[in-house]
């Protein structure tokens, strides 16, 4: 049995040394971080430039990695593409793309079609008013790839397709390939393709009419996250915090199985950069499961739920938290005192109403 954030907070004044930190003054310090970086910190807008996402710029619920996107380079092979740049600079269209994107129409073997569309990609970011000027045909061109029976077609159709949703007047367009993509990342066990999807997925607002389609995946989307691959797990984890905000896709979050070592997730190993997504993660379905629209419903959980190893009566949750509160990255830290205030608070409810929304917690003994 794990105990509580009160119950071990309670025995913190005879541990000393390391674990002081979370009853002292520095843990009232993170805290005070905490609080700071909710109100005050809020991430850098950037445009829809192509040449905006080549630099590294998220997209909507994108803190990307910085191995997680090739960076636009110079062509190795005579330099074509820099000669192009350089016509764009001095206001002149290299046609680069258009052939590129002309040459995709004709028959090709798989490679010569992996080739193109990785060209095209590149192309997009770096030659911008060139990309502005295609059309919705060549969306549902590229689109067209996810068809193909080769994996590494579908993986450079899906970068192609990423890189075209940083231009706004393309997005809904792609947004017709939502269900394909989500498709694919469920029924086919590849990594890299699950990297491609879920980044372009992260990319794009998500409609209302894809919810259906979205729970039938969510089993999928939780298997990602407990593999070992961690640029799929970040990507997995941004889409599930998205979600988790959804009111109609709470309880199917919650419900999903999980492996009987999913807190693993949590454990101070883990790297910094999925560790923080993972804590983000935790802190939405906190607040989610504590709005006065889902408290409405009395919900039933399966024993191997998401629910269950976060909030349920014998989830250890509580330990791995505090153990991360004295985490080497502050991000970590600050991140993890979020989740234990965001627990807490429906404790406190009785006492301070004023404080917290209304909330279950598993912190109350003898509640699930």
């Amino acid at each position: 049995m794990g105990m509580s954030i009160p119950q071990y907070l309670g025995q913190m004044d005879i541990r000393k040394g390391v674990v002081g930190l979370a009853t002292g003054a520095g843990f009232i310090y993170l805290l005070y971080k905490a609080i700071k970086a909710g109100i005050k910190c809020q991430p850098p807008l950037c445009t829809a430039s192509p040449i905006c996402i080549a630099r590294e710029c998220a997209g909507p619920r994108e803190r990307a990695l910085p191995q997680e996107a090739p960076a636009p380079e110079a062509s190795n092979v005579g330099g074509p593409k820099g000669l192009a740049v350089e016509r764009e600079r001095h206001g002149r269209d290299s046609g680069e793309l258009r052939r590129l994107l002309n040459s995709l129409e004709y028959k090709q073997d798989e490679y010569a079609k992996s080739m193109i569309l990785h060209s095209i990609t590149r192309c997009v970011y770096l030659l911008e008013a060139e990309a502005s000027s295609c059309t919705a045909d060549d969306i549902s061109l590229v689109g067209s790839m996810l068809d193909d029976e080769d994996n590494s077609v579908k993986i450079q159709a899906l970068n192609t397709l990423k890189a075209f949703s940083g231009i706004r007047k393309f997005r809904l367009k792609i947004q017709e390939h939502t269900i394909k993509v989500l498709e694919l990342i469920s029924t086919i066990w590849d990594s890299e393709l699950h990297v491609a999807g879920l980044r372009l997925l992260n990319s794009l607002p998500l409609p209302d009419y894809v919810h259906p389609q979205l729970r039938r995946v969510m089993p999928a989307l939780m298997e990602i996250l407990q593999s070992n691959y961690i640029l799929a797990q970040v990507q997995a984890i941004r889409l599930l915090s998205y979600l988790a905000q959804k009111n109609d896709l709470l309880y199917d979050i919650l419900n999903c199985q999980v492996h009987s070592n999913f807190l693993n997730l949590f454990q101070s190993t883990q790297p910094g950069s999925l560790l923080f997504e993972v804590l983000v993660f935790a802190e939405r379905l906190s607040e989610g499961r504590n709005s006065p629209h889902y408290r409405a419903v009395k919900w039933h959980y399966n024993e191997q739920s998401l629910h269950e190893a976060l909030f349920g009566d014998e989830s250890r949750l509580a330990d791995r938290l505090l153990a991360l509160v004295i985490h080497p990255e502050e991000e970590v830290q600050i991140q993890a005192c979020k989740v234990i205030v965001s627990l807490q608070c429906s404790q406190d409810v009785g006492v301070r109403p004023s404080s917290c929304r209304p909330s279950h917690s598993y912190f109350n003994s003898g509640e699930n």
